[in-house]
């Protein structure tokens, strides 16, 4: 299995495509491992001339876990986001951010596009404030602001995630992901219950750590309102978001559009806080669009 050091960590990865095309770093979301990312999209971006890169984040998945870390209480940081309070946490989004430049360095990759989903599309926005001069382009997929004022997830959502099962019961697990994937796939584009069955299987049978999400989680409160960050982003942006999202609503990616000098906002009805498979195709062509434009654009400055 492929493993690199990156900001002083051990990463897991894997790459496909062309290593003499443009890279594009995808980076995913809180607790969720790289195998989130449908392979059928990584083909197409690879297919769209891409060396497309994507690794387990911090503490999840195959990579390092921080087990030295105290785990913070769940009910704390709803605490504290709720009251728009800063808690103390192990890591920062600041710090994952870096964790993403590792891997180009680690790779000697100089520059890259990068894109990121949901906590990843938040990591993304932390690189690209922190890192400008490695980002051909940034792709903000179904992620925030991080504004406080922006409308919550959706009641039964929450219901859902503050039920996740504390043993590791791999059956429990498993309904567990079956669940919250049902309620966050928008009303467009449903899954069906034996491609539900087979993530949460592969997800569980591949990695099972839920320090590593409430860590991260704490990440994501601690990181607060990166609106005057985003003001600084310089590359290129694009930014997709559901209409139909019930776990981060489509404000937030128009709140996040709005915030990014020049940013393309792109939102699609149905779709809510997933993948789907449809969508595969239109989701590839416009982030290879977004990123090929980008690179034009850079020739010609």
């Amino acid at each position: 299995m492929p493993e690199l050091t990156a900001n002083n960590l051990t990463l897991h990865y894997d790459e496909r495509g062309h290593r003499d095309d443009p890279a594009m770093l995808m980076i995913m979301g809180v607790g969720a491992q790289m195998t989130l990312w449908r392979e059928e999209l990584l083909d197409a971006l690879a297919g769209h001339g891409f060396r497309v890169i994507r690794f387990d984040n911090r503490d999840i998945g195959l990579s390092q876990k921080m087990e030295h870390e105290k785990v913070p209480s769940i009910l704390w940081l709803m605490i504290c986001d709720k009251l728009g309070l800063t808690p103390q946490v192990p890591y920062q989004l600041s710090d994952m951010a870096n964790d993403a430049a590792g891997v180009l360095d680690a790779l000697e990759i100089e520059k890259a596009h990068v894109v990121g989903a949901s906590m990843g599309g938040m990591i993304a926005q932390n690189m690209a404030a922190q890192h400008p001069e490695r980002l051909l382009s940034l792709t903000s997929i179904m992620s925030s602001s991080g504004n406080r004022k922006l409308p919550q997830a959706d009641k039964d959502v929450i219901r859902i995630m503050i039920k996740r099962p504390r043993s590791g019961d791999i059956a429990s697990q498993i309904e567990f992901g079956k669940a919250f994937g049902r309620a966050v796939s928008g009303p467009g584009y449903p899954v069906d219950e034996d491609s539900l069955h087979k993530r949460a299987t592969d997800s569980i049978t591949r990695s099972y750590y839920p320090q590593g999400f409430i860590r991260q989680s704490a990440a994501i409160v601690a990181d607060g309102d990166r609106r005057e960050r985003l003001r600084t982003i310089t590359a290129p942006t694009l930014v997709l978001h559901g209409e139909a999202d019930p776990l981060v609503p489509v404000e937030h990616g128009r709140d996040t559009a709005a915030h990014i000098p020049g940013a393309n906002l792109h939102t699609i009805p149905g779709w809510g806080h997933d993948l789907p498979l449809e969508l595969v195709d239109t989701f590839a062509a416009m982030i290879a669009e977004h990123a090929h434009g980008a690179i034009k654009q850079s020739a010609a400055a």
